[in-house]
């Protein structure tokens, strides 16, 4: 997987076999809306709101906040959010959030994809280059993957990968305004250094559908 140094504010893209990780820009506004408003059925019911507060305002201007935001986040330390492209594409987001220090070394990983893109296997893919970043540049000693368990989709990345469970966290967050079980998966640095080249084999140098 090629890279670029964190550092500075030119996007950051870290490649695998079909998808490209990159970090949003203003510039990715009409694509970024296009997708929203024809899959708005498809993502609201399966994104963190709290009970009364509006949904995100999605103009022009908020998303360029939002872009600013996660860049601030970026240079922190403390966030990584990426469009996911195939080709020039947008197809989703991927995000590492809640980057923990200290003792912790942790983050989640949460996505999305198109739904006229699902069934493509690019979320998992997409997933083992966040992987490889967050172990293998951020240092990180834990990632975790939070589903709500009646996600089928989201549950087949996690299937696919072959990521451990660690079990059901009852109300764990507000989906949609609802407080909702979530299954929590995780995978260590001691497990991503036994699993690299399986993962990174099959979903990145040399992909094989399923």
């Amino acid at each position: 997987m090629r890279s670029q140094r964190l550092s500075g504010t030119s996007p950051l893209a870290r490649h695998g076999r079909r998808v490209t990780l990159r970090t949003l820009t203003a510039g990715d506004y009409e694509q970024w809306i296009e997708v929203r408003d024809r899959c708005r059925e498809w993502l609201i019911p399966w994104e963190p709101r709290p009970h009364g507060a509006p949904r995100a305002a999605e103009d022009r201007n908020s998303f360029a906040s939002r872009c600013s935001l996660r860049e601030r986040e970026r240079q922190l330390g403390t966030g990584f959010g990426f469009g996911i492209f195939v080709g020039a594409r947008l197809v989703g987001e991927l995000t590492v959030s809640s980057v923990q220090r200290g003792p912790f070394q942790s983050a989640f990983v949460g996505y999305w994809i198109d739904q006229a893109e699902a069934g493509q296997s690019y979320v998992p893919e997409a997933v083992v280059v966040a992987l490889a970043f967050a172990f293998e540049e951020l240092r990180l000693h834990r990632v975790e993957i939070s589903i709500i368990p009646r996600n089928r989709r989201s549950l087949r990345v996690v299937e696919k990968l072959g990521i451990r469970s660690e079990g059901v966290a009852l109300q764990f967050l507000q989906i949609d305004g609802v407080w909702e079980d979530h299954a929590r998966f995780a995978i260590t640095d001691e497990e991503w250094v036994i699993r690299r080249d399986e993962l990174v084999g099959r979903w990145i140098e040399g992909f094989v559908a399923d």
